[in-house]
């Protein structure tokens, strides 16, 4: 069993489980447990992808609502059966959440999330502690990662009910109608809650005669002019109310506080950092709430001994990390290593990422031979589903970014070529670094006085230590390949981006995101334009 604080993963093996949410009675707020199966967009497909207590099955079997149940001990609980087996193809997150009626989760002692399997067995506890005024809860979420599934604590509020957190994932919530006879005193609401037309609430407690039925969550009309106003979430659960007349805080936002302020209190103070300086990289670029999946392509040929042994690629890795932590909604990097040979490497998250790079070292030593071809494939696969040649777009609604590592020049130009041309027509951006001797290095004065970048360290060098590099570009073959996969013709749009260093050390890191960033926005924007993309 695993106890778990906001943000941590775990990785499901269990087939069926359920989600037991439990609270302590005596005067507490009642919770109402519900599921959302979302796509890869983050939205519900279809209201049957909302399941709740008026609402209690999918109709793929896959999620039920198994309702309350009372314990002896003057506590209370909710609970959600999942099937994983049985969830269709097209959702690949399930969000266990909740709305408190009659107050707000801040009232509601001993509030707790468990996972269980059939058999009852816990394997993972998370504790909900710093709640306050929202009246509307995520829980947590599973979701699928490169063909397996995990379950994620995320513990984050909404101070507008349940009718807030449906319309974050794309449902309108019908009006309530008034009491047909007698009239009722409304409940009372936190000040962020409150609005001069009916509440949109999903279900309310009145003091007074109830309505005859709660309403039933519809999908929102396609008219934007016909739908009702959605309720802003919570910026964070300490935070106060909004201001009247200013803007809603989304979903994303409410996800980049929460990961920031757990890297502050889990101690990850150089992340912290790290972070940050990506956002100035990508607000400057208009992608400061922007998702994408991110993944890491890395070099473990024989000769990046050196780059590993002296810690180099382990702080490359958290700079990667740290664009990741922004990008990918569950926080993670998926890993992809290439030698020889190509490696699926799992995921890089807040969990592994201390110590990553001599862990992964021990378990994918060093190979003697480079090959680009066999990790780009991997890529494609777990992405895509294939790897083979297309001829035509493939849209999906999240891109994915790759930061592609390497020391040296590939075995496989023609089989490389091939997959970065075929995969143009994927929503798949590569972003090559070339780290050692090279022209073009963004580290480097130039001899004729003229740098490659604006506000690059400048390192003079001996004209005996340029010869040599160019010596050396010469016989191994240097990066004038990754510059042709950069500048390749023929593809349905350019998607890749090079740049070299001699020594990662020698950048700084606004430079390094700067760089990660210098023509992907333009990808981006193309991508959207070509079909590659779906709204």
């Amino acid at each position: 069993m695993t106890t778990m604080s906001k943000g941590a993963n775990i990785p499901v093996t269990a087939g069926s489980l359920r989600a037991v949410v439990s609270w302590r009675t005596g005067g507490a707020p009642d919770v109402d447990v519900s599921a959302l199966l979302l796509d890869d967009a983050g939205k519900v497909r279809g209201e049957d992808d909302f399941v709740f207590y008026n609402q209690p099955a999918h109709p793929s079997g896959a999620v039920a609502h198994t309702g309350k149940q009372q314990g002896g001990d003057g506590t209370a609980s909710d609970s959600i059966r999942v099937d994983l087996t049985r969830v269709p193809a097209e959702v690949v997150r399930i969000v266990v959440g909740a709305s408190a009626d009659g107050g707000t989760f801040g009232q509601v002692p001993g509030l707790v999330l468990k996972l269980l399997d059939e058999a009852g067995r816990e394997h993972a506890v998370f504790d909900i502690t710093d709640a306050t005024t929202e009246t509307a809860y995520l829980f947590g979420e599973l979701y699928r990662r490169q063909g397996a599934w995990k379950f994620r604590a995320v513990g984050q509020g909404y101070a507008s009910g349940l009718a807030g957190l449906a319309t974050d994932f794309g449902i309108n919530v019908e009006e309530e109608p008034p009491a047909a006879a007698t009239p009722y005193t409304p409940p009372t609401l936190p000040p962020s809650a409150v609005q001069t037309a009916p509440n949109p609430a999903v279900r309310a407690v009145p003091s007074g005669p109830a309505p005859a039925a709660p309403p039933r969550p519809t999908m929102a009309p396609p008219t934007p002019a016909a739908a009702p106003p959605a309720a802003a979430p919570a910026a964070a659960p300490a935070a106060a109310p909004a201001a009247s007349g200013s803007a809603p805080v989304s979903l994303k936002k409410q996800k980049l506080v929460s990961m920031e302020k757990r890297l502050a209190d889990e101690g990850h103070p150089r992340l912290l950092s790290l972070t940050k300086q990506a956002a100035v990289s990508l607000e400057k670029r208009g992608l400061g709430e922007h998702t994408a999946r991110v993944a890491l392509c890395l070099d473990i040929s024989a000769s990046m001994h050196k780059l590993f042994e002296s810690g180099k690629v382990q702080a490359l890795i958290e700079r990667v990390l740290s664009l990741g932590l922004r990008f990918d909604d569950n926080g993670e990097v998926d890993v992809f290593l290439f030698g020889v040979e190509g490696h699926e490497a799992g995921t890089l998250g807040l969990g592994q990422y201390q110590g990553w790079a001599d862990v992964i070292l021990r378990k994918y030593p060093l190979e003697g031979g480079t090959d680009y071809a066999k990790a780009m494939q991997l890529v494609r696969e777990s992405y895509f589903k294939t790897s083979a040649p297309r001829h035509g777009p493939v849209p999906d609604r999240l891109p994915v970014y790759v930061m592609f590592i390497t020391d040296g020049m590939t075995s496989s130009q023609e089989a490389t070529r091939q997959q970065v041309m075929h995969s143009s027509y994927e929503p798949l951006f590569w972003q090559f670094m070339g780290i050692g001797p090279s022209p073009k290095a963004v580290d480097l004065q130039k001899a004729d006085g003229d740098a490659d970048a604006p506000g690059a360290p400048k390192k003079k060098m001996k004209l005996s230590e340029r010869l040599a590099n160019k010596l050396v570009e010469k016989l191994g073959g240097g990066f004038g390949f990754l510059e042709e996969l950069d500048n390749m013709p023929g593809r349905y749009t350019d998607n890749a981006a090079f740049f070299a260093v001699t020594d990662p050390a020698n950048i700084s890191d606004e430079m390094l995101f700067d760089l990660m960033m210098e023509e992907y926005p333009d990808w981006l924007n193309r991508a959207r334009s070509m079909g590659l993309l779906r709204p």
